[in-house]
């Protein structure tokens, strides 16, 4: 699974197939049934183009994607949220964060053994604390489009944009935090235990912020970008 976790993050466009022929390039010989299997444990939607962590809820109100062609120019414009898997040297936990895509500053964050909406609003909460952005940019997954969810950001008057299914590029700038929040931190340090995934992701998600430059930023910090603005 965590080598499942790997490609994928690297290769959002993976299905099982393809991920039968690159775990056998790793000396891994395993059936498609049994990638098949596993993906679904961990919440990745083999015929989609990014994990599917969070399960569409098929009732819900469609909102639209108010971002293509979006460009923020200061922070608080646009906000994002997603969920991804964190493989532990023995089991496995969810994490979601909320980031700017102006700045790139990861606002709240929660760990969770299970992919209740609880934890998600848990982070949804903190970060309004913060602030309030102008749009708020999903998935269609149950737990960003249950009552409780969409309740906190209309009240709040927040336009709710919602990516296309599948479209992990909607929400590029979340998924770029995943790539670099793993190949910097959990592969590296393969945690043993729930707590140690707690305390050294908060670790990396601090340093992230105030201390990692960012290219993109012209080698400013997120939070440089986030205060300057």
């Amino acid at each position: 699974m965590e080598k499942i976790d790997k490609l994928y993050t690297r290769h959002p466009y993976y299905g099982s197939r393809r991920m039968v022929v690159e775990l056998g390039r790793l000396n891994l010989l395993v059936n498609r049934k049994k990638v098949s299997r596993l993906m679904k444990k961990m919440g990745i939607e083999a015929n989609y183009q990014k994990p599917n962590l969070s399960k569409a809820n098929k009732k819900h109100k469609k909102y639209p994607y108010l971002l293509k062609g979006v460009v923020p120019s200061a922070p608080n414009q646009v906000w994002s949220t997603d969920i991804t898997y964190i493989p532990l040297k023995t089991g496995f936990l969810y994490l979601v964060a909320i980031i700017d895509w102006y700045s790139r500053y990861v606002i709240s964050w929660r760990i969770s053994n299970t992919l209740d909406v609880r934890f998600c609003l848990e982070a949804l909460e903190e970060a309004l604390e913060k602030g309030t952005p102008e749009i708020f940019n999903t998935d269609q997954g149950v737990q960003f489009t249950s009552e409780a969810f969409i309740s906190a950001l209309e009240r709040k008057g927040i336009k709710i944009s919602m990516d296309g299914k599948g479209r992990a590029i909607d929400n590029i700038f979340i998924e770029r935090f995943w790539r670099s929040l793993k190949y910097e931190d959990v592969y590296l340090k393969r945690y043993e235990t729930g707590k140690e995934a707690i305390l050294g992701i908060r670790t990396y998600i601090t340093f992230y912020n105030d201390e990692r430059p960012h290219q993109s930023l012209k080698y400013k910090t997120p939070l440089e970008m986030h205060l300057a603005a």
